[in-house]
């Protein structure tokens, strides 16, 4: 039922180098790891955990299809939302992650930062401006 449709609980993303990729969320991230196998990775955020699935095991989920090649340019965004951009960005800029952007005062209210991890996977942390007065 559509109803029983509330809340994402996993999002795997397929990673061509799982040890880069482990080490992104892990080391630079500081996320937990809940499973772990030779082709996978389960890493865990407050609300969802994100699966990290080497791609060459990937057709399995998506058949008929074939996941998308790397390189092919980003293929989607996660948005992250902190109370801070500024202080979030100086963090994870400390910790070595590059930024493609940011922050910056977007029309739509949110103060973002984007950022890509190993695998390519855009990432974008949002902080909610007050309104214009």
């Amino acid at each position: 039922m559509i109803a029983d449709f509330k809340a994402v609980e996993v999002i795997s993303l397929f990673v061509e180098d799982l040890q880069s990729a482990r080490h992104f969320y892990t080391g630079l991230l500081d996320l937990t790891v809940v499973y772990e196998d030779q082709v996978s990775c389960v890493v865990k955020l407050d609300n969802l955990m994100l699966n990290l699935l080497q791609a060459s095991e990937a057709s399995e989920l998506v058949t008929p299809r074939q996941p998308g090649a790397a390189g092919d340019g980003p293929r989607f965004m996660i948005t992250v939302a902190t109370a801070d951009a500024n202080a979030m960005f100086s963090e994870l800029s400390a910790r070595g992650i590059t930024f493609l952007n940011g922050p910056i005062d977007r029309p739509w209210g949110r103060r973002t930062a984007a950022f890509t991890d190993p695998a390519g996977i855009v990432w974008e942390i949002a902080q909610e401006l007050p309104p214009a007065e």
